[in-house]
């Protein structure tokens, strides 16, 4: 109880957050044209800027004014400021039902991206970094809670498996936000995927890249808000959902088997082989 009225309390904060607030507000939406798209910046990227600059974790001189403590009770305010994005998409969910019956089978087959980061960065953490079993808990999944929760229980997060999903987690949160904000309007603005299958892409199970992807998506294409945040936030649902047994059943045994290939590949030959 002592320890949340300190959070409360936090003066500085709560004054940093809305003077971060204002700044960025009054900055906006800028688009810049790219050739193929544009890059829309949306203000939770010079938010996520600002509050790098004032971090005396990142900048020693901020420490002036944001102390250690600050910091720290920071971490649990996230869950806090994105309950309302969340609950927003429960409102939302309801009235736009029959489009999420309409696109089930892609919202169910889409899952199946939650793979693809086996495909994509597994062999370059092993072939290219040298990565030993980090890598396992790196690129099972996109090492996000229930991904850490299921690397914790099989290894303990103090094995190297649990060092590697939790490197990946760190960095997911410090970058993670404004890479989807950044993506999604390229992909948005190009025409090369439909708005709708973007949508569904922003549900990875991460409620901070989820808004900062339904943001972007939403900014480039206001007519379809609504549809947007309810295919996002069925699809994040969807993700928590079977994520979890994705990741137990069939992402980490595929990752150990790669892991004990490419093992078995990287053995030196013994004599007379």
């Amino acid at each position: 109880m002592h320890r949340t009225m300190e959070v409360v309390l936090d003066w500085r904060l709560h004054i940093s957050v809305l003077i971060i607030t204002i700044i960025c507000e009054m900055i906006g939406v800028i688009a810049i044209p790219i050739g193929i798209g544009s890059i829309l910046l949306l203000p939770l990227l010079y938010a996520f800027i600002l509050g790098l600059v004032i971090n005396p974790n990142v900048i020693k001189g901020a420490g002036v004014w944001i102390k250690d403590a600050d910091v720290r009770a920071a971490s649990p305010l996230i869950v806090i400021a994105i309950m309302p994005f969340i609950a927003k998409f429960g409102t939302i969910i309801g009235p736009s039902m029959q489009q999420i019956i309409d696109a089930g089978p892609a919202l169910i087959l889409q899952e199946l991206g939650n793979l693809g980061t086996i495909v994509l960065a597994f062999p370059i953490a092993i072939i290219v970094l040298r990565m030993g079993r980090e890598s396992i808990g790196a690129c099972f999944s996109v090492a996000r809670e229930p991904n850490i929760a299921i690397i914790a229980d099989k290894y303990g997060l103090k094995s190297d498996e649990g060092t590697g999903v939790m490197g990946v987690y760190v960095i997911g949160t410090l970058f993670g936000t404004f890479i989807f904000a950044i993506l999604a309007s390229i992909f948005a603005t190009t025409g090369i995927f439909s708005v709708e299958a973007l949508a569904m892409a922003c549900g990875i199970g991460s409620g901070s890249m989820m808004a900062a992807c339904t943001g972007a998506l939403a900014s480039a294409v206001p007519t379809m808000e609504e549809q947007i945040l309810a295919l996002a936030g069925a699809s994040n649902v969807l993700t928590y959902a079977t994520g979890i047994y994705m990741g137990v059943f069939v992402a980490l045994p595929i990752t150990e088997k790669l892991y004990d290939w490419f093992g078995r590949k990287d053995q030196p030959l013994k004599a007379g082989e």
